[in-house]
Parts: C-alpha cells; sequence; structure tokens
C-alpha cells in the first residue's frame, strides 16, 4: 500500500544531473592489461567532467546503516550520509511482485523508497529525500521454484510482496532503497536493491537491437528500461563535431528512433540519462551501441554501417560456405593457437600451410574482437629498439625493464579485455576507422580457409574491461547499470574472472551473447568459438548458444551450422563455483554437451605438478622418477608412484578422457575414468563423447612447451634430448582420442625466454621466427611482475649457452611434429568420434602393479578376420599400436596379447628425419616392442 508521496508521483520535473566524469567508481580489468586503460585522453561523457564529484565509500559487511539505538545519524553531513546510504544493495528485486532480502525473524516488515532525482539519504535515522514510498508485506510462501532456480545463492532470503498497484516500470528508474521494521516499527536496516530479476521479468525482450536498416530507412534500438531518457548524438566522421542530436521513444524499456536511410556511414552515439549505483547520482553519460557492427578507432564512436553492404565483401565473400576446407566429424578437429600478430606476413601463412598440408584443420585466433590495452592508432605506437636489445645478456633485466616502460603504449596485448565483443579489433586493421576492420577480416578468415585451415574465435564473454558510468571502454554498465555485471551479496561487483564479471544468468546477457557469436558465424563465417573462462557462463546460455549455431544454413545463412564447434575453460571457481549462481559450464556440467573443454588432467600429468605450483615440479615426459632434477618430490618409491599415477591419468586422456573407460589401474583395480582421482580428489575422466575433450599440454597461458620442459628437466640435459621431450609430449597430445590442441611454436620449440604470463610482454617475448633461426631464447628475465620470484631459476638457464638450441634443433623440431600430425591423419583409428568405439577399440598393456615405469603402450583395434565382431573403419590398417616411451634409456617390452601379429613401424616413421626413431622394432613371436630413448614409435598391422 501507498504509504506517503512527498510529491505526485510523476516524473516531468527535470532530474539533478551529474554528468559523468573520470572517478574512482569506474573500472577497469587488470587481467592480462596491466593498469586501467590509459587512452583516449577525454572521457565520454555529455560536458567536461564537473567539480564536486562524490567519493563513493567501499560496502562494508551487512549492518545497518546509520541507525543506532536512539538514530544515531544527528548531526552527519546528508551528502556523506546519503553515500553511505547506498554503498550497498543487498536486497534483489526478483520478479514484479517479489523482494528478497536476508532479514532477521525480528525484522517483520519493509518499506519501499524511490527517488527520481536521486535525493535519498539519512537524516537521523530516518530516509529522507524520496518521492514515493511502498510497504511491502511479507510473502509466507517465500520465493517460488522460479526464483531460487534463477538465483540459487539467496534461496534461504525472505520474501516480500510488491502491491500489484505499484507502478514498477516507473520505480525501476529511480534511485532505490529499503528498509526494514520490528514489530514495533522500528527501524532496523537500510540497503539499495538489485534489479536484475525483476527486469528479465518485465523487460525481457526478444524484437531487434541495434541498427535495422530497410530499404528506405534506418531503425535503431536500445534495451535501456531503467533509463530515464536517450537520444542519438550523431556525427559526420570519427572525430568531428556534434552534427545533430535524435531523441529515442521508449516502449517497455526499448528506446528506438526511425530516420532516413541517409544515417548510413554516420557516426553515432547513445546518451543515456539513467541512475547510477556506482556513484549514487543520476548521470547522463555517452555510450557507444552495445550492438555496434561498426567502430572509429578505440570505440570513440560507433559506425552506423549495413554489415551486409556489398562494398564490405571481398571478392567470392559469398561463395565462401563451399569453400570451407573439408569436416567430416569434429572428432577429425585439430587446434593451433596464436595471435593475430605471431603470422601476419608471408613467412606465416607459409608455415600454416605447411602444417595444414600434414594435416592440421584449426587455427585458434586470440581475442580479436575491440579491446582495450592497445591503441588503435598506430602512429601512438611506442616500440623498442630491438637491435639494442638483442646486444644485451640473456639473462639480463634490463629488456624487461625497456618492455614494462612502454607495455601500455606499445601494440601487444593478448586482448582479454573487452570492450565491444560484436566487431573486429581496430588496431589489427590497416585503418581502424571505417570499413577496412570489417573487409580485413573477412579477408583473413578467407585467405586461411583458402589454405585448408577453419577458424577460431576466442570469445570473452565472462567480463568486461571496464564499468562504471565514465570511461570510454565502459559500455554496458553506462546503459542498465548493474545488470550485465554479476554482484556479490553486498551488491559489488564480481571481479573472479579478472574484473567486471557479467552474468549469463540474466536474460538480455546470455541474449547479447548468442546474439554476437550469430553476428560472427554468419557475418565472418568464423568456423568454431573458444569461450575463455566458460565456467563462469551458465550452462544455458552455452546449449542456446550452441543450438543457435548449429541451425545456421548454408541455403539460409551461407554458413553450415552444423560444422561449428564449441570449447572452452570449464574451470569451476569463484562465485559460481559448485552451481552457485546456477548451472554453469563446468568440466562436470558439460559432459554430455557436444561442448570441449580444456582437459587439465592431461596436461598436469605430462608436465607434472600445475601451472600454480612450483616450476620444479617433475611429470610424466619431464623426468620424474627416471631423472630426478633435485627439487624434492618424495623418495624413490613415492616418485615412482606418483609416476604410476600420471600413467593412469594420461592413459583416460588418450581415451578421450571418457568418464565410464574403464583401465586397469597402477593398483590392480579396474576403474571408470571417473573413478580415478587427481591429487585433489576430482574426477579425471569426465566426458561422454571424446569431442568434449580438449587435450592439451600447453597454451598462451604460463610458459611455452619448451619453457615448461627448461625448468623441468634437469639442468645437465642436452638441448638435443629436450627437443625429443617436447616432440615426445606433443605425440601425446597428437595421438590422443578427442581434440588436440597445440600453442603455436609447440613444434618450433618456441621460448618466451620463460616467461609465465605473457599477456602483455610485447613482441619482445612473444616473437614467433618463422626463418627458425631462432626459439626467442635467452632474451632476457621475463618481466618483474609475473615471474620475479622465479628469476634465480631462470637466470642460470637463460644465460647457459647450451640450453639454446639451433636452427637445426628447430627444423628438426618442426619435422617431427609435420611427421606426427600425419600420422594422426592416416587412421580414422586415432580419430574416433564415439565412446563406444573407444571403449571396444581402444587398450593399454603396460598397466597394473608390475607396469615398467614411464611406458605407456597403446592398442587401437579394427575389423579383423580373427577379432571381435566391429564395423571396418580403416581400409589401410586393421591394428595400431603406439608405445611412448619417456625413460632416458631404450626399452624393451613383452606384450604377449599382441604377439603374433603383423604389425611394423609406421611408414611415416619407416622415413622421418630422426634417427632415433627408425630404430623402433617389433618382434611378433614375443610381442616384444623396442623403442629407443624419448621416443614415440607407432606400429601398424596392414590389411592384405
Amino acid at each position: 500500500m501507498l504509504l506517503h508521496a512527498t510529491s505526485p508521483f510523476a516524473f516531468a520535473p527535470p532530474p539533478r544531473l551529474r554528468t559523468a566524469a573520470s572517478s574512482s567508481s569506474s573500472s577497469a580489468s587488470p587481467r592480462r592489461s596491466g593498469r586501467a586503460p590509459s587512452l583516449p585522453p577525454t572521457p565520454h561523457s555529455a560536458r567536461a567532467a564537473g567539480v564536486g564529484t562524490r567519493r563513493v565509500l567501499a560496502a562494508s559487511p551487512r549492518t545497518p546503516m546509520a541507525m543506532g539505538e536512539d538514530g544515531a545519524a544527528a548531526g552527519a553531513d546528508v551528502a556523506v550520509a546519503s553515500e553511505v546510504f547506498l554503498s550497498d544493495a543487498r536486497a534483489y528485486w526478483v520478479s514484479r511482485s517479489l523482494i528478497a532480502w536476508d532479514v532477521s525473524d525480528q525484522e517483520t516488515s519493509l518499506c519501499l523508497y524511490a527517488s527520481r532525482n536521486a535525493t535519498l539519504c539519512m537524516s537521523n535515522g530516518v530516509v529522507e529525500g524520496y518521492d514515493y514510498t511502498v510497504e511491502l508485506q511479507p510473502e509466507h510462501a517465500g520465493l517460488p521454484a522460479s526464483v531460487t532456480e534463477k538465483f540459487p545463492f539467496i534461496s534461504s532470503y525472505k520474501a516480500f510482496r510488491v502491491p500489484s498497484s505499484v507502478d514498477v516500470a516507473s520505480l525501476v528508474k529511480c534511485q532505490l532503497a529499503v528498509a526494514s521494521f520490528d514489530a514495533h516499527g522500528k527501524n532496523q536496516d537500510v540497503t539499495g536493491l538489485q534489479l536484475p530479476g525483476v527486469l528479465d521479468d518485465m523487460f525481457s525482450y526478444t524484437g531487434p537491437l541495434g541498427a535495422v536498416f530497410s530499404q528506405e530507412a534506418v531503425s535503431l534500438y536500445l534495451w535501456a528500461p531503467t533509463a530515464q531518457d536517450v537520444s542519438v548524438c550523431f556525427y559526420d566522421d570519427p572525430v568531428g563535431p556534434l552534427l545533430e542530436t535524435v531523441q529515442l521513444n521508449e516502449s517497455n524499456g526499448v528506446w528506438n528512433v526511425t530516420g532516413p536511410r541517409d544515417w548510413e556511414n554516420r557516426y553515432y552515439l547513445y546518451q543515456v540519462t539513467v541512475y547510477h549505483h556506482a556513484t549514487s547520482q543520476v548521470e547522463k553519460s555517452l555510450a557507444d551501441d552495445p550492438y555496434a557492427r561498426g567502430l572509429s578507432a578505440n570505440a570513440t564512436r560507433t559506425w552506423l554501417v549495413d554489415i551486409n553492404s556489398e562494398t564490405l565483401k571481398p571478392a567470392s565473400w559469398d561463395k565462401l560456405s563451399a569453400e570451407k576446407p573439408q569436416l567430416d566429424s569434429f572428432s577429425d578437429i585439430s587446434i593451433y593457437e596464436l595471435h593475430i600478430r605471431d603470422f601476419s606476413d608471408s613467412a606465416g601463412m607459409q608455415h600454416l600451410r605447411k602444417l595444414s598440408d600434414a594435416g592440421l584443420t584449426h587455427v585458434h585466433l586470440l581475442p580479436s574482437f575491440q579491446f582495450g590495452g592497445v591503441d588503435d592508432n598506430k602512429n601512438n605506437w611506442k616500440c623498442v629498439d630491438e637491435a639494442e636489445l638483442s646486444k644485451l645478456p640473456p639473462g639480463s633485466d634490463m629488456q624487461q625493464a625497456a618492455i614494462v616502460a612502454i607495455q601500455e603504449e606499445d601494440p601487444y596485448n593478448w586482448g582479454y579485455n573487452p570492450v565491444l565483443w560484436g566487431v573486429p579489433k581496430g588496431s589489427y586493421a590497416s585503418n581502424p576507422d571505417g570499413p577496412s576492420r570489417i573487409i580485413e577480416y573477412r579477408q583473413m578468415v578467407q585467405a586461411l580457409n583458402r589454405i585448408g585451415l577453419r577458424v577460431v574465435m576466442d570469445v570473452v564473454y565472462n567480463h568486461l574491461y571496464a564499468s562504471g558510468p565514465s570511461s570510454i571502454t565502459s559500455v554496458l554498465d553506462k546503459i542498465v547499470p548493474g545488470y550485465y555485471l554479476r554482484r556479490d551479496t553486498n551488491g559489488q561487483i564480481e571481479n573472479s574472472a579478472a574484473v567486471n564479471n557479467t552474468a549469463s544468468e540474466h536474460f538480455m546477457v546470455d541474449r547479447l551473447i548468442v546474439d554476437d557469436l550469430l553476428n560472427w558465424a554468419v557475418n565472418y563465417k568464423v568456423d568454431g568459438f573458444r569461450f575463455d573462462l566458460m565456467g563462469h557462463i551458465m550452462k544455458s546460455t552455452m546449449m542456446r548458444a550452441k543450438s543457435a549455431l548449429q541451425s545456421l544454413t548454408p541455403h539460409e545463412h551461407g554458413v553450415d551450422g552444423s560444422k561449428i564447434y564449441l570449447y572452452g575453460e570449464g574451470w569451476d571457481f569463484g562465485e559460481v563455483a559448485q552451481n552457485k549462481r546456477g548451472i554453469n559450464a563446468s568440466q562436470l556440467n558439460m559432459s554430455g554437451t557436444g561442448i570441449g573443454s580444456f582437459n587439465d588432467r592431461i596436461r598436469d600429468a605430462i608436465n607434472g605438478g600445475n601451472p600454480f605450483g612450483s616450476p620444479l615440479q617433475q611429470g610424466f615426459s619431464t623426468g620424474l622418477f627416471l631423472e630426478p632434477n633435485g627439487y624434492y618430490q618424495g623418495n624413490e618409491t613415492e616418485t615412482r608412484l606418483t609416476l604410476a599415477t600420471y600413467a593412469d591419468h594420461i592413459q583416460i586422456g588418450l581415451a578421450g578422457n571418457l568418464q565410464d573407460y574403464v583401465l586397469l589401474t597402477h593398483t590392480g583395480e579396474n576403474k571408470k575414468g571417473s573413478e580415478v582421482c587427481t591429487f585433489d580428489g576430482s574426477s579425471v575422466g569426465y566426458t561422454l563423447s571424446p569431442i568434449e575433450t580438449i587435450n592439451y599440454a600447453s597454451a598462451h597461458d604460463n610458459e611455452t612447451l619448451f619453457d615448461i620442459i627448461s625448468l623441468k628437466t634437469p639442468m645437465n640435459l642436452s638441448v638435443d634430448e629436450r627437443g625429443r621431450v617436447n616432440h615426445l609430449t606433443s605425440s601425446m597430445i597428437a595421438l590422443s582420442q578427442g581434440i588436440p590442441f597445440f600453442h603455436a611454436g609447440d613444434e618450433i620449440l618456441r621460448s618466451k625466454s620463460l616467461d609465465r604470463d605473457s599477456y602483455n610482454s610485447g613482441d619482445w617475448f612473444n616473437k614467433f621466427d618463422f626463418t627458425y633461426e631462432t626459439n626467442n631464447w635467452g632474451v632476457g628475465l621475463p618481466p618483474r611482475e609475473k615471474n620475479e620470484e622465479n628469476w634465480p631459476l631462470m637466470k642460470p638457464r637463460l644465460e647457459n649457452p647450451s640450453f639454446r638450441p639451433t636452427k637445426c634443433h628447430i627444423l628438426s623440431a618442426l619435422d617431427n611434429f609435420v611427421d606426427i600430425l600425419k600420422i594422426r591423419y592416416s587412421s580414422p583409428l586415432f580419430r574416433l568420434n564415439n565412446a563406444s568405439d573407444i571403449e571396444q577399440r581402444v587398450h593399454f598393456h603396460n598397466t597394473g602393479p608390475s607396469l615398467v615405469p614411464g611406458v605407456i603402450v597403446m592398442s587401437i583395434e579394427d575389423a579383423r578376420n580373427d577379432g571381435p565382431v566391429m564395423a571396418q573403419l580403416d581400409k589401410n590398417f586393421s591394428y595400431v599400436v603406439t608405445v611412448f616411451n619417456v625413460c632416458p634409456c631404450e626399452v624393451s617390452i613383452e606384450i604377449p596379447d599382441l604377439a603374433s601379429m603383423g604389425l611394423e613401424l609406421h611408414p611415416v616413421q619407416v622415413n622421418s628425419s630422426d634417427a632415433l626413431v627408425r630404430q623402433s622394432a617389433y618382434q611378433s613371436t614375443t610381442g616384444q616392442f623396442t623403442v629407443p630413448r624419448r621416443t614415440t614409435a607407432v606400429f601398424v598391422e596392414r590389411r592384405c
């Protein structure tokens, strides 16, 4: 019921506005970007920053705000009291009719307060400055299932009913607060509200958004249900003065306007007037269109472009779907991860063509949408003098000092700093303004497809680079503050994904993600998507994305969506862990979806330890038990046991990481993959299909494979042997069931001079040499910020000339990598596409308590005259046996089950440039395999 209104509830009077200014309320992502962005120099605000910016106090734990026993707010400064009053938001408006708050049994009633002009404050323990207040009655039935499923973390909160007579659509445009009272009417607590639940309930929208072109008109649509006013500011060019301002009209939370077709190719920004919780004021901010399809440099303005215009299409663009490289099954995929700056020349393309010719199917490009941290204007870039740096000692710290000094102004960054998801990054284009970035991105996809490589885009939907009403790089949080970002139970933005975590459990966030994926699939013909921190995205979003993408057809959309593969990082941590925010897209939750997740089990077992422990921890391929490096991991008995445990983990990974694959473990027990556990008790096997595991040993995160090996293997090991370990590791990944994934440079011993996190380490530490003269080892100690604690380990290695590979070592590694790709694609038995085939055909032989340490023997069976009944898959080979020998010596091992067969060394290895692998042998009478040190040998039985 209505309790009090200081004036009729009409919104005609103009609000007291504070124009957005640079302030502490805006935040920018430190993840892989270092400091907050330093460019461009002017804020997105309606006018220059004004004086008197309020200081916003940090949220405190749940305590009564300015509420003493005797109303002890007397004498407090009203402005400061207002800031404290709304420094948190612990109540949730979860549906049109319900508000939830974690109040005590003594707090029996609530009042909701609203101020159109953001004038709420506390005075003597009483809420003042409101336009409207309404009493909320307890809902004794509690929160309904529809709410607790959407917001499981507040399922225990008490529910209070909002009267049906309340104009909710008007209230959500206001500064809001709720106060609790006991049975005697005494005020107990006050807090702000979080609105995503009610916004989803009332304003979920599936109609057009962004710019919609017809033959004679252009329409703009912006979802902004909490905005008090929206207009569009038009400009003739990327930097010129304001041309005109046009008012938008609102209908059920969507603001829109239709104008003449000659609006096309203008630049524009939305001017949004909205209450912002970060400043506790009504703000007037300028923002890009969240559905932008074109931009000016550094996203200072949105370019109003018809993405379907013929002028933006390279020659034969519409025919590209028919030219795509063949892909019969997702199990045929292999992925190569690289940065656009890694291959943007003819030598890089020649290298990729060599890998494609050997069988590689996909390139995974690090983020290439509009991100922060790199100026789009090349004239503003700063670069080091590489000739001078190359003169410095290999273990010097002077190189990193020079790189760090300019790292916010150089052209390199991994790109995990999302500003706008739907437009290619301007710094990669020849001209960041206008059409170049669109045309050239399409040309890149087309060129890669034409050398036989499909293109995977790395998408970062889990967080945003900036928030708040001020920064140019803040977009979504200016338009619907507090909606797109996930907030904790105090109302503060969650930062576990880096900073500014997004909330795909909210309807319009989910929709924006799916719409953006469709944009890239249809408008840029991207062939797959890798989801950064996929576990921070809801499973339902991933499933909707998969369904939407797979519905695309060549006839209607120019794209065959059935060939688009999805995978990501299914790590389960932070506020989403254990489904606290809903069922998230974690490794275990994604079983059975056909969506891949990175397999850290096989990575850690092969390399040893994990990326967060000591870099000296050894694993299966790096010398544990067999060739210790001096770092204590237990006594001989303990390290032998750990080595056997790692072998179990690797074998489950080689079998597609299937949860139901049965392995005879080192303990002598037959266990399913889900019953084999990591050292922290997690299941090793978690997939129901091999296409759900991305098997890898290295990626852009952490050290390169060669650097990992250089840290973990003994100091006195020769570079020749380190090269063998490098190839042995890659071969375990390449010959596994599932999707093999390689970090660019694994095949040429690439080094980042031991940098464990090169996100912002410049071209100097991330350099890729396609002349194969150098692998970039020993170019100085890596940047201090992420590496200094390990400098004492790094320095003697970097300064030791024996660690540096020669061109011969690099070329040998490349030849061996090409060979192992050819072997993978020589037989479909290495690429089984379902669990039942793997369970029936894949077997491991050196298992159980009596296993020979350091040796894995894997056989894959096809239809044979004397074998079990099964479909024939391979027209050339009826049986394949792979022996991985990580021992520092030759091994001969008898496998009676594999005696009396017609096995011979794979023809690719018979002709290998590696003299050692050519010495591998099989003796039929006893089933004995002889394999040289640190070698992967593949034996095949040819069909008659």
